[in-house]
C-alpha cells in the first residue's frame, strides 16, 4: 500500500485538561499540561500534515503552523471537535477529558458558610467515543491514562470505543504522564500489534507515534 502524500493529511488534536465549574471561582479538573499533544502537534507539522488543535487550559506556547482552538470545558471541547472531525483524516486526542461535571454551575460564588459539602456530579459527553462512532475515512487514535492494570483498561477502551490504535499511558509515576517531560507509552493496534514507545522525550516518542499512525492508501 502507497503511503499518504503528507502534505494532504489532515490532523486534528487535542491536548491539556478541561475545567468543569462548580461556580465562577471554583472548579474540577487535572493535573495535564497538554506537553504530550503538543509535542504530537509538532511532529505532525514536522512531518508535513496540516494541524488542527483544540486544546484545554495550557501553559504552552502555539506550535508555530497549526490552527489553535483553545477551548475550557468538556463541552467546549466536544463542539470544537465535532465541527472539525468530518475534515481530518487522523484524530488523536490527547486531552483528558473530565468524565464528569458539577450537576449545577452556580451563576455566583458560593460563600463557605452556605455551600454545599456535597455535590452532586454528571457524565461529560464521552468525545472519544462519540466521534469513532461516526468515523468514516479517519484513523482514530486514544489515549489511556491509567495508574493500574494500563495494559488490561487499554485494550477494554480500544475494544468499546471502537478505535484504530490507544496508547496505554501509565501515569502517577516519576518521569512519566502529567506534567513530566518525558515519557513511556505503549502503542497497541486494533489488530492487537504493539510497540513500546520510550522512555524519551515526549517529543521523541510524538515523532515515533506520528510515523506509525500514519496512514496509507
Amino acid at each position: 500500500m502507497l503511503m499518504s502524500n503528507a502534505s494532504s493529511i489532515r490532523c486534528l488534536i487535542t491536548a491539556g485538561p478541561t475545567r468543569e465549574f462548580i461556580d465562577p471561582v471554583r472548579y474540577i479538573s487535572n493535573p495535564s499540561t497538554g506537553k504530550m499533544g503538543f509535542s504530537i502537534a509538532e511532529a505532525a507539522l514536522e512531518a508535513g500534515w496540516n494541524v488542527d488543535l483544540v486544546a484545554g487550559p495550557v501553559a504552552l506556547e502555539e506550535p508555530k503552523g497549526a490552527i489553535l482552538y483553545p477551548v475550557i470545558t468538556a463541552e467546549e471541547m466536544l463542539h470544537q471537535v465535532d465541527a472539525l472531525f468530518d475534515a481530518c483524516d487522523v484524530l488523536i486526542m490527547t486531552a483528558a477529558v473530565s468524565d464528569f461535571r458539577p450537576a449545577i454551575q452556580h451563576t455566583h460564588k458560593e460563600k463557605k458558610g452556605e455551600a454545599l459539602m456535597n455535590i452532586e456530579f454528571e457524565h461529560t459527553t464521552d468525545i472519544l467515543k462519540t466521534m469513532s462512532e461516526r468515523k468514516a475515512h479517519q484513523t482514530v487514535v486514544g489515549f489511556a491514562a491509567e495508574t493500574e492494570n494500563v495494559v488490561t483498561y487499554a485494550n477494554e477502551k480500544l475494544a468499546s470505543k471502537n478505535l484504530d490504535f490507544i496508547v496505554a499511558n501509565e501515569v502517577g509515576r516519576a518521569g512519566s504522564g502529567f506534567a513530566a517531560d518525558t515519557n513511556e507509552v505503549l502503542l497497541i493496534a486494533a489488530d492487537g500489534s504493539s510497540i513500546k514507545l520510550g522512555p524519551a522525550t515526549k517529543s521523541a516518542i510524538a515523532e515515533e507515534l506520528i510515523q506509525l499512525v500514519t496512514p496509507t492508501r
